[in-house]
């Protein structure tokens, strides 16, 4: 089974709602969408509120789905915002391997929407905490394969109102409410085992809290702890909730309110004493859906619970776990200790009450603190997502990073809101809510941080509204020429330049160095790398020529200022090489590399990265330049040092093998290109295991070089294990299946197997289409392929019906002026021609 997501803990102890509740398990069919509301409004149960159990019913069906193996696909998405769902649906195209490294998250969560639709797999989807259904514009998921769950604390209207077409069919409205009497009354009976009088007026405390699980929940824990009866807390109870009515918070009852003020009172006494309040007020500030455990144990957060700085960071630790387990036992948070991803579980009332009653002195100290604790925490690079690529197999340590990424971000953004001040003056709608302590004596690296989380997840266009944000922010509370706004200049335009705005980029970029240039200096380290930054958006604009002039110019004053030997004039010598050969000067750009593989070696050593990735370079430009046989000994000698480096079977020694092998092949000696391509894939059979994907890929690998010999002999039936290989691993609809699936084609193809060839691409149109749709660029490239294949095969009529077929589709879904279009357009022309 493919799981997707984090799915919360079930509350423990559980209660299972016999009576009222719904039963999924049994009651939801496929093709059908059930939207859990929630049910009757009272005066303890405001729908804005939550708190009836409407998550908890949907951890219950999905954890009965694992168990019974009832479904291919599952997949839990955290709804509360569109960037939030958008990932979700990314990563979880990537786990059902229909991901595109090449696109934003958008396309990617568009291509897991088709995947559900069409797929002929079982699956199930739960979108939990949904905020507003402008959210699933154009990702409404519906698909007759599939069951989803929607959790909301939206009216059931909204979702009748004909606002998504799509969820006509198969749409069903479930209130869920709080506990009926007997439910609550068989609750506390079963929570309440101390002493028989512990129960006395149970029916009445039900009845003052209408039933609301997570009321009870905290009522029993407290009166377990403190061990009192129901009518003693009931004293306790109602004089706290006439206290509350008159401190009202916006969507939370008082009688919630009462229970979690009670709770928090309770724990505060726990041992350690006095820790209680700080540790909550700290996970008040942080994501409701998950927080890593890692963030409340940091020593930031530790310090501020513990009240004390410095000191032994193991003691603190274990004081700052003692005082979140006392959270947990009164019912405040749920911790899943399994999770260290998604660890610490708020419901979103406590939080709205803790932030509430926090003072603003108290919110701007707990705020830095989250912020320290955040930044301290949040790797710098918590794995790129490259806008829904593949991202590694489920439960992969890629994955793990992806999703550590999605649950700090969360809790980022959860922090920006908490305690705002207001949104920037002038900074318009999309304008940073943060704090004031956040930007004192400059931005706190978090904001810049959070900022780069969401470029690296493929939301180009949330990321360029940030920096927007961002700048406008820094600028007016800073300065334009403070280090903190140039900085949030530089960012917006890397957010412009990786969504294709380039000449947005290039204005940026050009600014900003006019800025630096201003303010620091012509020859400033920043003003250098400033000037890089201008360069590769030109060279990212398709004008080699001037990012060349803007790179030599970047060197000469990197060396004249910082040495030939510091890391940036290293990096811009490393530009400015890749810079020539993007520019079709090869002749200086192999010296260039020669030169700066001297230098690495002599400053940085010979087994350094950056003089490794040199070599690596120089070797690639050898090849390029002609001279193979010198490309081949300078990859021997690169190996050779990798294995004394790191063995023979460190993964990086096996891709530079890999690499000498494809240098081999590019060279035209075949018989020594498969030689290497054998012994990659014995390695990688030795090390990872035969059905492992890296295995599977050095198959095709030696299959592609036998058939780059022409010996397809031998290379078909590598072809033949590579697809039976996919589709038994990683199933029919992945998309490394379907790169096989062409593979094999051509292969027949070549070999003039042609009747193979034309079944294999037919099948490869059809996934395609089945599961990404007819306009997906995958899907019209594998019309193409099966017209080469048609037209070898003397069926004239069929090519022209194939390439009209695709043309059509390209020109409606991609548009008439697309280069898959103008393609497919030259191609049919060929074809009506012959």
């Amino acid at each position: 089974m493919l799981l997707s997501g984090t799915i919360p803990p079930l509350a423990q102890p559980y209660f299972q709602r016999l009576e009222i509740g719904i039963d999924l398990k049994s009651s939801l069919v496929p093709g059908e969408t059930v939207v859990l509301t929630h049910g009757e409004q009272t005066e303890a149960a405001p729908a804005a509120q939550g708190g009836t159990g409407k998550t908890q019913l949907a951890v219950e069906f999905t954890r009965a789905l694992r168990a019974a193996w009832a479904v291919d696909a599952l997949i839990w998405v955290t709804a509360n915002s569109r960037e939030a769902i958008m990932t979700g649906f990314a990563q979880a195209a990537a786990a059902v391997g229909v991901g595109n490294p090449d696109s934003g998250a958008y396309a990617a969560a568009a291509r897991f929407v088709a995947w559900l639709a069409r797929t002929e797999r079982r699956w199930a989807l739960i979108l939990d905490d949904l905020a507003d259904m402008a959210d699933l514009e154009g990702l409404w998921p519906a698909g007759l394969g599939g069951q989803v769950i929607i959790t909301t604390r939206l009216p059931g209207a909204a979702f009748t109102s004909g606002v998504h077409p799509a969820a006509a069919a198969g749409l069903r409205i479930v209130p869920v409410g709080g506990l009926s009497r007997r439910e609550g009354l068989s609750y506390l009976n079963s929570r309440l085992t101390d002493y028989a009088d512990q129960r006395i007026e149970a029916l009445d405390l039900t009845e003052d809290l209408d039933g609301l699980p997570l009321g009870l929940a905290q009522a029993t824990a407290v009166m377990n702890i403190a061990r009192m009866t129901c009518q003693g807390y009931r004293a306790q109870f109602g004089e706290r909730r006439r206290y509350m009515a008159d401190r009202p918070v916006d969507g939370v009852s008082a009688a919630i309110l009462a229970t979690w003020s009670l709770a928090a009172e309770c724990a505060h006494q726990l041992t350690p004493t006095g820790l209680a309040w700080p540790a909550l007020a700290l996970a008040a500030m942080l994501d409701p859906h998950g927080i890593p455990g890692a963030v409340l144990t940091s020593p930031a957060a530790c310090g501020y619970i513990t009240g004390r700085q410095g000191t032994a960071p193991g003691a603190d630790a274990n004081l700052a776990q003692a005082a979140v387990t006392n959270l947990a036992r009164v019912g405040l948070v749920t911790i899943d200790p399994a999770n260290p991803v998604r660890t610490v579980w708020m419901h979103a009332s406590v939080r709205a009450g803790v932030r509430a009653y926090l003072s603003p002195a108290d919110i701007e100290q707990v705020v830095v603190a989250a912020a320290d604790a955040l930044a301290a925490t949040w790797p710098e690079s918590a794995g790129s997502h490259g806008g829904g690529g593949r991202g590694g197999p489920p439960g992969s340590a890629q994955q793990r990073a992806q999703q550590l990424d999605q649950a700090l971000r969360d809790c980022a953004v959860s922090l920006g809101v908490a305690g705002a001040v207001g949104r920037v003056r002038g900074g318009g709608p999309d304008a940073l809510p943060t704090l004031d302590a956040l930007w004192h004596p400059e931005a706190h690296p978090l904001l810049f941080r959070l900022g780069r989380s969401l470029e690296d997840s493929g939301l180009g266009d949330a990321a360029m509204a940030y920096w927007q944000a961002m700048v406008t922010a820094s600028s007016q509370r800073l300065g334009s020429t403070h280090p903190s706004a140039l900085a949030a200049k530089d960012r917006l335009g890397v957010a412009y330049e990786s969504a294709g705005r380039v000449g947005d980029a290039i204005a940026v970029f050009a600014s900003t160095l006019a800025d630096w240039e201003q303010s620091h200096g012509p020859e400033h380290p920043d003003t250098i790398t400033a000037r890089g930054r201008l360069a590769h958006a030109y060279s990212t604009a398709g004008l080699p020529a001037e990012a060349v002039s803007i790179y030599e110019q970047m060197v000469a004053d990197s060396n004249r200022q910082l040495g030939l030997g510091h890391p940036v004039t290293l990096s811009a010598r490393i530009d400015l090489a890749a810079a020539y050969s993007e520019a079709g000067r090869t002749r200086q750009a192999l010296t260039a590399y020669q030169m700066l593989s001297v230098d690495t070696e002599r400053l940085l050593g010979p087994r350094h990265p950056t003089t490794l990735s040199v070599r690596d370079s120089l070797a690639d430009a050898l090849l390029e330049s002609g001279q193979a046989s010198q490309a081949v000994e300078r990859y021997k000698s690169l190996l050779a040092d990798y294995e004394a480096a790191i063995g023979p079977d460190h993964p990086d020694t096996i891709a530079v093998r890999a690499n000498l092998a494809s240098a081999f092949r590019r060279s035209g000696k075949s018989k020594d290109a498969i030689a290497q391509y054998k012994r990659v894939l014995d390695d990688q059979e030795r090390t990872a295991g035969p059905d492992h994907p890296d295995t599977t890929s050095a198959r095709a690998n030696l299959a592609f070089a036998y058939r780059s010999a022409g010996q397809l002999r031998e290379a078909i039936p590598g072809y033949e294990r590579t697809l039976a290989d996919r589709e038994r691993v990683q199933g029919h609809d992945h998309a490394d299946t379907r790169l096989a699936r062409t593979n094999l084609a051509a292969a027949y193809q070549q070999a003039g197997r042609l009747a193979e060839g034309i079944a294999q691409y037919e099948r490869a149109v059809a996934d395609c289409d089945r599961l990404l749709g007819p306009g997906d660029t995958e899907t019209l490239a594998a019309r193409a392929s099966l017209a080469s294949a048609l037209f070898a095969a003397g069926r004239l009529v069929e090519v022209t019906a194939v390439l009209q077929r695709a043309l059509a589709d390209g020109e409606h879904y991609l548009g008439p002026d697309h280069p898959m279009t103008r393609a497919l357009r030259g191609n049919l022309a060929e074809a009506t021609r012959t």
